[in-house]
């Protein structure tokens, strides 16, 4: 393993060699700019231990994590935490590299699931078999990969001229959200009051309640996504060269389109699933990923390394408030000063 390489790329790059003569020519900052993100959100994980209406010291969470503790401590640390503190990670990653798909896939900063409406369309499908079929954690993944595809599906057909264009995809997909969105509200509107509320305030994005039937359903779901991540890992940055030049490299164009299509509908519906629609981490994470990283694409390993990161600390925000809210009331108004500080920040640069 050595940094560096004879040829200047204009970055520093850190290549592995392997025995078998095949190497991996990594971007050193974005090498560096992951394990620190990392280590970020492994902190926050420490701090989500200790913070609660239950307050649980580090040294406590130690013990129990080791085996030691009483059963009061275990059951805070091991039953209640830690699932709710594994889920925000898992599901803060996917979201994050579903983002990075879209935007890359739309090549905007705002192609992103819960604008594009493949959110509503999962969040639909998760009401309708709730009210119709049942609650369990099955019924909930089956609704949103349904209600996913179904939207993606619409909303390719709706977009599509010849071809696929990111800003016409954008836009078809921002009025089906409309629709979806009033078509669920209709839906629970004549609902018992209780019920009602218990989906909505999950339509919000919440991490209350996630136990390891949860964790476990999702750690089942993960290997089917990391498999279909690597398909698309290697064809983004050709894609992102242009139809013209993909297509001289041998890329199939359209069935790629497809192909990322499926996958990041597919990691976005898995989200709703578990833990509702979390807004703001898909759309976000990339482009701060981008910024930190200072590439010109959108990286998977990065944008999934702040998504992961962003869910952590807000969620860990919302059991410091008086009055605990759904995690994806605090991601929404973190990204309303992300974008109000983007926005004050290109009006500087333009004057």
């Amino acid at each position: 393993m050595t940094a560096g390489d004879d040829l200047d790329y204009g970055r520093r790059v850190l290549t592995l060699r392997g025995v078998l003569g095949v190497s991996i020519r990594l971007d050193l900052r974005l090498v560096v700019s992951v394990v620190v993100l990392c280590a970020l959100t492994a902190v926050a994980a420490c701090v989500a231990f200790t913070v609660g209406p239950i307050a649980v010291p580090l040294g406590t969470v130690v013990d129990v994590l080791t085996g030691r503790g009483d059963q009061y401590d275990r059951l805070v640390v091991n039953e209640i935490r830690a699932p709710r503190i594994i889920m925000a990670v898992v599901v803060g990653a996917v979201l994050g590299v579903s983002g990075a798909i879209f935007q890359s896939l739309t090549r905007n900063s705002l192609g992103s699931p819960d604008v594009i409406g493949f959110d509503s369309g999962a969040y639909l499908g998760v009401v309708v078999g709730t009210l119709y079929v049942g609650g369990s954690y099955d019924v909930k993944v089956a609704g949103a990969l349904l209600g996913g595809f179904g939207t993606a599906a619409l909303v390719y057909l709706l977009a599509f001229r010849g071809g696929v264009q990111g800003f016409r995809l954008i836009i078809v997909g921002i009025g089906v959200s409309f629709m979806l969105s009033s078509l669920t509200a209709w839906l629970l509107l004549y609902r018992r009051a209780e019920v009602a509320m218990a989906l909505q305030r999950w339509g919000m994005g919440t991490l209350d309640g996630t136990d390891w039937d949860a964790v476990n359903a999702s750690l089942v779901l993960l290997p089917f996504a990391v498999v279909a991540v690597a398909w698309v890992a290697w064809r983004m940055p050709v894609l992102e060269m242009g139809d013209d030049a993909a297509k001289a490299l041998g890329l199939k164009v359209e069935r790629t389109r497809v192909g990322m299509l499926v996958t990041g509908t597919a990691l976005s519906a898995f989200g709703v699933a578990m833990t509702g629609p979390i807004a703001f981490i898909a759309l976000a994470a990339p482009q701060i990923a981008r910024r930190i990283t200072r590439t010109g694409t959108v990286g998977l390993a990065s944008a999934a390394a702040v998504g992961a990161l962003l869910v952590s600390v807000c969620d860990i925000v919302t059991q410091l408030l008086p009055q605990p809210v759904p995690v994806g009331v605090i991601t929404v108004s973190v990204g309303g000063l992300y974008f109000m500080w983007l926005l004050f920040r290109e009006g500087t640069r333009r004057g």
